[in-house]
């Protein structure tokens, strides 16, 4: 077996501890010891762009904000989704630096190095900041900062998904807009509350593999 090397390891401002390692050829994020990402499973992620992309109106300039960069994938299926649309824009909201700066160095060959695309705009801050205040400015916002609404990566998330910031989500995006949210698993209690902020929800269950019999994760899909 591979041994593992450590690339780097920061602290967060909530005193976690993000990790990127390698391992003959794999990477692994972790945070705290658990395992949050590796490019060896990242279908479901692409699969979030590209089903929410699906469900966009058919406007020539789509104005996107993707929560989280992760190791680029939902970024990357972003960018080739809207191929036939090339004057549309991603905002990419990243909380860590560090995952920035490592999506531009020894993790950018992952992904096809989609933030060098000109459509991409990156932003360090977490996502509830980013949408204070605006109103009507998204076609679609896609999040996949945490494993789930009640998984978090920082205890921070949460005033995302409770009843205020699902709120602010709604009034960021455009009407007919579009939120999608990945989650490793299903969760009821949230699905009664985006029912309850007003978004007419669908949920889709893709595989984390899309070549295989494995485990499904969840997409959680608000129209507003």
């Amino acid at each position: 077996m591979q041994p593992r090397r450590i690339i780097e390891s920061v602290t967060t401002s909530e005193g976690t501890e993000l990790v990127l390692i390698e391992r003959g050829g794999t990477f692994l994020l972790e945070v705290d010891g658990e395992a949050l990402m590796s490019n060896l499973t990242y279908d479901s992620e692409e699969a979030l762009a590209q089903v929410v992309i699906s469900r966009l109106q058919p406007t020539a300039t789509p104005r996107l904000l993707i929560g989280g960069l992760g190791m680029g994938f939902t970024l990357r299926a972003a960018l080739d989704a809207l191929a036939p649309r090339p004057r549309a824009t991603i905002e990419i909201v990243e909380v860590f630096d560090a995952v920035v700066r490592w999506n531009r160095g020894v993790l950018a060959h992952l992904a096809g190095n989609p933030l060098a695309d000109p459509r991409v705009r990156v932003r360090i801050g977490d996502v509830a900041r980013t949408i204070e205040g605006s109103r009507n400015r998204y076609d679609a916002i896609l999040l996949d900062i945490d494993n789930g609404p009640e998984a978090l990566t920082l205890a921070s998330n949460h005033q995302l998904y409770n009843p205020k910031g699902l709120q602010g989500l709604k009034e960021a995006l455009t009407p007919d807009g579009v939120l999608g949210l990945w989650s490793a698993s299903d969760d009821r209690v949230f699905r009664r509350a985006m029912g309850h902020a007003g978004f007419k929800l669908e949920v889709v269950r893709v595989r984390a593999r899309s070549m295989g019999r494995g485990r499904r994760h969840v997409l959680f899909l608000g129209r507003r």
